[in-house]
């Protein structure tokens, strides 16, 4: 993992834009998500939105990466490659996205469904999301890297939730992978001290059944152990004068799927200009 770079108010405004890059991408796809429509049409779409904005795909090429889109279904846990296989009814869907833009990457997540789900899959989506906000809201200056992965594990351990132990977030700059690498698992009081102008992606990963994950033939794609399903949010995040001020969004999606949510307020300074 590359060394911890903290940014200025300049830079962690171009980080804004790129973030906001995959959360427009991310909204876009949202309306296409339906059964019968498959992952590498959502991949050509999206290649073809993030070009027409001004950036680049941030995970096409990267460590040889042959996509715009990682999309992970059901028990995919992330990094799945896209293909031609219809998503069916009942499916779930995380889809990690990035951009490169103005020398920065946005870089965040969101887990769809495909149609009607079982209310099991719904809770475990619902708890996932949730921990997200856990672990933002600790992002504050004086913590430390342990008390966010605490606050997201304890969170969805108590629902018997598997927290996946080999796989993080990290700082995101003018490189994808910048240091720290930030857990989603930990002991409070543990870790490096947060410090303002530390821009990080936050980005449970949960599985319904054990924590326990495996790799795929392909290299790339994680599945659970044990095949059961797994979801994953990811959020870009700045601290700011001490506090957590959101760099992307969920709104575009939530417009597109007519779902109404304060849930970024407290981390925003004003409500996003759509």
């Amino acid at each position: 993992m590359a060394s911890i770079v903290l940014k200025n108010k300049e830079e962690i405004e171009l980080l804004r834009e790129s973030a906001l890059v995959v959360s427009k991408t991310l909204g876009m796809l949202a309306s296409e998500i339906v059964p019968g429509i498959t992952s590498l049409e959502l991949d050509r779409l999206a290649e073809t939105y993030i070009r027409d904005h001004g950036a680049e795909p941030g995970f096409l090429g990267l460590y040889d990466f042959p996509n715009t889109l990682c999309v992970s279904p059901n028990a995919q846990v992330v990094h799945g490659i896209p293909n031609n296989i219809p998503f069916e009814e009942g499916d779930i869907i995380s889809i990690d996205c990035g951009a490169y833009k103005n020398g920065f990457y946005g870089d965040h997540a969101y887990t769809f469904q495909v149609g009607n789900i079982k209310s099991d899959i719904k809770k475990l989506l619902e708890i996932t999301k949730a921990s997200l906000y856990e672990g933002i809201k600790s992002f504050k200056e004086g913590n430390r890297i342990g008390d966010l992965g605490y606050a997201i594990q304890n969170y969805c351990e108590k629902e018997g939730y598997g927290v996946v132990r080999e796989l993080v977030g990290h700082g995101l700059g003018k490189e994808m992978h910048e240091g720290p690498e930030i857990p989603n698992y930990g002991k409070r009081g543990r870790g490096k001290k947060f410090v303002n102008g530390m821009v990080l992606a936050i980005e449970p990963m949960i599985n319904q059944g054990t924590h326990k994950i495996k790799q795929l033939k392909d290299g790339w794609s994680i599945m659970t152990e044990d095949g059961r399903p797994s979801a994953h949010f990811e959020h870009n995040v700045a601290l700011i004068d001490g506090k957590p001020e959101l760099l992307s969004t969920f709104q575009y999606i939530y417009d597109a799927i007519g779902i109404s949510s304060i849930e970024e307020n407290p981390f925003r300074k004003e409500p996003l200009k759509l």
